[in-house]
């Protein structure tokens, strides 16, 4: 949800101060045209507005989600003049979330020789839904069911409809043959037992469980969210009813009780709050320079450089990391190249730095990467054979070095092809699986690319010598799925991009979760 504070905007009434508004655009994906989504509320006659109306977005960490803040004067009128216009300013809906605290500060531009003053976004993620119950229940003195034993009961729970209806999200374990039954505690999230809706009823049944499916009620009760949750210091007693029994007889009390004996609840983490708890993405590239990919100076190589587009290693470095590095504040990125004879010497290097500097492999942005990947295709002989594991061991070399989940990391590989030392890669993923890191590997050209499918680890967990991967940490994609006829190179891209970066929030996720490590909170 980002928030906006204009400061010091231009004063552009003649009698008073300037009375804004902020309205916001979202770009299209994989478009140029932008849409209003809309629009904050007018203050009056001021120049350091604190605007309260909030725009609600959804988020994927996977898009480049680009947003416009334009400030027209308000909204006396739709049709403003452009003299009247007092600034905008373009930013991605990652960069918010990227920033320090998901709070960024951007100048306001768009009128020629004037400083239009600044705007600040704040970010928050909708967090009332991502609690996860933990509860155990027994019952008392069921009614007797069954003709030869006692009865076998189990609960069904269901959530309450806005119209009214019920819709059923548990059912506890059958306890055979008891009228005074213990189930099993059970895990269930807040939003599926009452939709983040804390009053909203909730309604559970006992039943007598047979064999046939044709199980006999034994009656009911109503509780709610905020009810069950006084149980964490007390316990909940509750009349079990059945109601046509209640009327038939007069004596009638009760069907038994059940008790709820404990209830906790948990937060659920999102990637968003280790983000916010200052989580940092780190992006290496590794480029495949070996000599099937064809002389560079030719226009049927991978490399081949056009003076009308990039080649297919750019689109898909410019695509990924484009996104990735809003979550790296320095946006400094190590770059390698394998499978190349290097100057002076002429030796094969399997994690040559494309900046030709050993001591400090790293590049300026990604237009950093573009260019010293571009200067090293002249300056290198392309060679073989296609080996991995020497760069996924040196990325996670520096993974291991911070393992508290402040830094995590993020390897693209691009490759042509068919991989030589298959062995050494798998046991250098195994290894990596247990580190902060997620590998990405993007296939170019018409290679046959069975071997990236194992190490995708989707079908079949990754192992190596006995030792199975501890998460699924490689995501592939082949290039060649996302070129379209139409050339739109942004829209086709962009789906790249969405394919492989998808599983990234879960992947960080799962390294946290399995070490135990919260986010730090963000100061206030």
């Amino acid at each position: 949800t980002p928030g906006s504070s204009p400061r010091n905007l231009l004063d552009v009434d003649t009698f008073s101060k300037s009375d804004p508004v902020v309205v916001l655009f979202v770009q299209v994906s994989g478009g140029n045209e932008w849409k209003e989504f809309g629009r904050t509320e007018v203050i009056d006659n001021t120049l350091n507005p604190d605007f309260v109306r909030k725009f609600v977005l959804d988020y994927y960490f996977e898009e480049k989600q680009n947003l416009r803040f334009d400030v027209p004067p308000g909204s006396h009128s739709a049709l403003f003049g452009a003299q009247d216009f007092l600034g905008q300013a373009f930013v991605a809906l990652g960069e918010v979330i990227g920033s320090q605290r998901g709070r960024l500060e951007r100048p306001l531009t768009g009128v020629p020789g004037k400083r239009c003053g600044t705007i600040l976004l704040l970010a928050e993620e909708l967090s009332n839904c991502r609690d996860i119950i933990t509860m155990q229940l027994c019952a008392n003195k069921l009614d007797k069911k069954d003709f030869f034993g006692k009865s076998d009961p189990f609960l069904v729970f269901y959530r309450s409809n806005e119209d009214g209806t019920f819709t059923i999200c548990h059912k506890t374990e059958v306890v055979k043959n008891t009228l005074n039954p213990v189930w099993q505690p059970f895990t269930i999230p807040v939003r599926a037992l009452c939709n983040g809706d804390y009053d909203r009823t909730v309604k559970i049944d006992v039943y007598d469980w047979d064999r046939d499916g044709s199980h006999d009620f034994i009656g009911e009760f109503a509780t709610s969210y905020r009810e069950l949750s006084r149980a964490q210091s007390q316990f909940t007693v509750y009349e079990v009813l059945n109601p046509r029994k209640k009327c038939k007889k007069k004596k009638y009390v009760n069907s038994g009780t059940v008790t709820l004996l404990s209830f906790s609840v948990e937060s659920e983490f999102t990637f968003v709050d280790y983000i916010r708890g200052g989580t940092q993405l780190n992006f290496t590239v590794a480029i495949d320079f070996t000599a099937s990919n064809g002389l560079p100076s030719q226009p049927t190589s991978l490399h081949y450089v056009s003076p009308y587009q990039l080649s297919a290693y750019a689109l898909a470095l410019k695509a990924v990391g484009e996104i990735i590095q809003d979550y790296d504040s320095d946006k400094l990125f190590p770059a390698y190249g394998f499978g190349a004879k290097v100057p002076p010497d002429g030796k094969i290097s399997h994690q040559f730095p494309l900046n030709n500097n050993m001591e400090n492999p790293s590049c300026v942005g990604i237009e950093g990467v573009l260019e010293s990947y571009l200067q090293s295709l002249r300056t290198v002989q392309l060679y073989g054979p296609t080996n991995f594991a020497p760069v996924i061991n040196q990325v996670a070399g520096t993974a291991a070095q911070v393992t508290d989940g402040s830094q995590y990391h993020v390897l693209l590989i691009i490759t042509d092809g068919v991989i030589s030392d298959m062995l050494q890669t798998k046991e250098a993923i195994v290894t990596a699986s247990s580190l902060p890191m997620s590998i990405i590997i993007v296939g170019v050209g018409p290679a046959e690319f069975e071997a990236m499918e194992e190490l995708d680890g989707d079908e079949v967990r990754l192992s190596s010598r006995g030792r199975y991967a501890e998460r699924d940490i490689v995501q592939f994609v082949p290039f060649r799925d996302y070129v379209d006829d139409s050339g739109n190179h942004v829209q086709s891209m962009a789906r790249l991009a969405k394919d492989v970066l998808a599983e990234i929030p879960e992947q960080l996720l799962s390294y946290m979760k399995t070490r135990d490590i919260k986010p730090r909170r963000a100061d206030p």
